[in-house]
């Protein structure tokens, strides 16, 4: 943890000054969950790394840095989002767990490794309804865990795999952490950063705006759905950005995941598809400093949205790319979610061994997911901090997959068997945030967990309803 491993690595992709051995400082340890991973441990060197690039772009403004400060079970809570770390308040005026959504639960029950004809696993993935029908169109079953059973066990693994990708589905076969370094697509990611930050087009160095965080007038367009990618968004707002979401109504969403990553942004509806609206998203962009997608690769290409496309646009863009499987490789046009990333890579195989279970297991929480996040807000800072003082307009790209390698790197516990899988009240409570009178109700919720001594994370606006503000920018 902490000046080794994840953050070591992740310092080195920033590169710049030296650090103070003060400035960055851990508190406590795994596990919180029973996972033989280092879940918390690699959480906080993400959360720190992110951190300290946000104290770069603080250096740039007010010439002095601040000490940081972290603790490993809180990083690790962060991933739990609903259930113990969103409360809501009850008629009673008492603060309970929010439930997990019918939606939710019937994911989780569908999306699990199944034994497949050749006694292999496989893990098919049924999010959102109409990638659930792709699924079960290929499989010839019903949604219900006995029948997809039954289905998978009538395929090969790799026939099903390559199956699902032909029809834009998802699943992955579940590999050991041997299989994916020498498969080659795993070996396409190890030879790469685990952060990609690429410097695509020359602009001149922009200062930055005028305020008080260190991403104060930092304009952050935020056109990702489901966790990985608005946790990219939310650690920006953290750090005072402008965060607009953009999404439209037709696009599936799971509302809980909504109400746990849309704390401190805006959010407003346009759909590209529409050349009025599309119109009035390149509008918005020509004003943007950051621009974070996690759309299925080359999609918002084909719109007329891509990378090359914006930089246009706005020079001095930095693009922010969230996605299952990385910059190339050979499956890099195919979408997944972590449960996939946990599957191809080794992660669910070592859970189920270190779990004694027979056969491979997910990890408790989706730490592939928010990893990302931490990662994703973590390298659009490296690039705007590059931008300020060099100039450029920057590629920025993670991955599911890549995390789900950075977290394997760290090593294994040996005792995790009595976690207790949540922070004590007294831990939730001195990071808890309320906010009253939102679209979900009075909720009390995990806030941010990075403290910083001079400008500590925060939430600055109400958690909003999708769809409720104006596509248009906050005045500086």
């Amino acid at each position: 943890m902490g000046k080794t491993g994840a953050f070591s690595e992740l310092m080195a992709i920033r590169s710049g000054d030296k650090l103070d051995q003060n400035e960055v400082n851990f508190s406590g340890e795994d596990p919180l969950f029973k996972s033989p991973f280092r879940i918390g441990e690699t959480l906080a060197d993400a959360l720190a790394a992110r951190a300290v690039a946000a104290n770069d772009l603080w250096q740039l403004r007010a010439g002095r840095r601040q000490t940081i400060s972290i603790d490993v079970s809180a990083a690790a809570a962060t991933c739990l989002g609903g259930e113990d770390m969103t409360l809501t308040r009850d008629e009673d005026g008492q603060y309970r767990p929010a439930p997990i959504s019918e939606d939710v639960e019937h994911m989780v029950a569908l999306t699990q490794p199944w034994q497949t004809a050749d006694h292999r696993w496989f893990v098919p993935h049924f999010n959102l309804p109409h990638l659930e029908r792709r699924v079960l169109d290929v499989l010839k079953c019903e949604n219900t865990p006995e029948s997809v059973a039954q289905a998978v066990r009538r395929w090969k693994a790799d026939d099903l795999e390559e199956a699902l990708a032909a029809v834009n589905a998802c699943g992955g076969v579940v590999r050991t952490p041997e299989e994916w370094l020498v498969h080659p697509h795993g070996a396409y990611l190890a030879s790469r950063p685990v952060v990609e930050i690429t410097k695509i087009a020359d602009s001149a160095p922009e200062l930055l705006p005028p305020g008080t965080q260190p991403l104060s007038g930092v304009r952050v367009l935020d056109l990702t759905r489901i966790l990985a990618g608005p946790t990219a968004g939310i650690g920006m707002a953290e750090h005072g950005a402008d965060v607009l979401m953009v999404t439209a109504p037709h696009l599936p969403q799971v509302p809980p995941f909504v109400r746990d990553t849309s704390h401190g942004k805006r959010s407003c509806f346009l759909d590209f598809n529409l050349a009025d609206e599309a119109a009035q998203l390149r509008d918005l962009v020509r004003e943007a400093d950051v621009f974070i997608e996690g759309y299925r690769p080359h999609r918002l290409e084909a719109h007329g949205f891509g990378a090359d496309d914006l930089v246009k646009l706005r020079p001095g863009l930095v693009y922010v790319s969230v996605n299952c499987y990385g910059s190339g490789g050979p499956f890099a046009s195919r979408a997944g979610w972590d449960q996939v990333a946990q599957a191809v890579t080794g992660v669910s195989f070592t859970q189920g061994i270190a779990d004694k279970a027979g056969q491979p297991k997910l990890t408790p929480v989706y730490l592939c997911d928010f990893l990302t996040g931490f990662l994703a807000s973590f390298g659009a800072m490296i690039a705007l901090a590059r931008r300020a003082r060099e100039g450029g307009s920057y590629r920025v790209q993670v991955s599911l997959c890549q995390s789900a390698m950075l977290l394997q790197r760290q090593g294994l516990l040996e005792n995790f068997e009595h976690a207790p899988g949540r922070l004590s009240d007294a831990e939730f409570e001195s990071y808890a945030v309320c906010d009253n009178n939102t679209i979900y109700g009075d909720l009390k919720s995990l806030g941010p967990v990075i403290r910083m001594s001079e400008t500590p994370p925060r939430w600055s606006n109400t958690t909003p309803e999708l769809g409720s503000d104006k596509a248009e920018w906050l005045p500086r």
